[in-house]
């Protein structure tokens, strides 16, 4: 996806973002420094920003931390960084969040173990991303699909092995919700920059009616 492309999809976001995440955290207390990991242009930056002193937005591709600090957000840092590697210390951050960013990774667990070492004890991590069926075939199904659409998709996770992620880390589950976000196939091809020869192999894998499934996890770490 385009920078232009990823921008006024996140403009068009951002009011339900915002409001989704201050709903689901509710009160803002104790939230001084805040990690948005893999924060591409910063969607999830900017909805933090209002509610903490400040967030750090950590991203690998260099054009999009540049896209990020043009937002102009006056107590949000971008810099570059790996999120299965982050270059901070342990407990530093009193929330960290990652949104739509795990199934872009080869390694989704190095990605939820550096959020958790970054985060202080009793501190908070939101989760955010799309999750595929339970259905393994289903998930294979949805997992080509998404590839053929986007070569940066990698796997999308099922719930169940994410909550295996957070359990992993000794993350406590705090609560969990499901969002249903019914997709138009061309314009979700477009926002891909899928042309060609590719944008046809993806429209004969495409499912007849694509309606995604986002997850939401707010979690403690002890």
């Amino acid at each position: 996806m385009t920078v232009e492309l990823r921008l006024a999809l996140q403009e068009r976001r951002a009011e339900e973002l915002e409001r989704h995440v201050r709903r689901l955290l509710g009160p803002f207390t104790g939230y001084e420094l805040a990690l948005d990991s893999g924060t591409g242009t910063g969607a999830l930056a900017a909805a933090l920003a209002p509610h903490v002193g400040t967030v750090v937005g950590v991203d690998s591709n260099a054009e999009y931390v540049a896209a990020a600090r043009e937002l102009g957000i006056g107590n949000a840092e971008s810099v570059e960084g790996d999120a299965t590697s982050l270059p901070f210390e342990y407990g530093r951050f009193d929330i960290s969040g990652c949104l739509r960013l795990l199934h872009h990774v080869r390694r989704p667990e190095l990605v939820v173990a550096e959020m958790t070492r970054v985060t202080r004890p009793g501190g908070t991590l939101l989760v955010v991303d799309q999750i595929a069926p339970n259905d393994p075939l289903a998930a294979v199904e949805l997992n080509t699909f998404e590839r053929a659409r986007d070569p940066s998709h990698t796997r999308t996770l099922a719930d169940v092995d994410l909550r295996q992620l957070f359990e992993s880390n000794n993350l406590v589950l705090l609560r969990a919700e499901f969002v249903r976000e019914h997709r138009e196939l061309d314009p979700y091809l477009d926002l891909a920059g899928c042309e060609g020869e590719e944008r046809e192999e993806a429209r004969a894998l495409a499912p007849a009616d694509y309606t995604a499934e986002l997850g939401w996890y707010l979690l403690r770490r002890p």
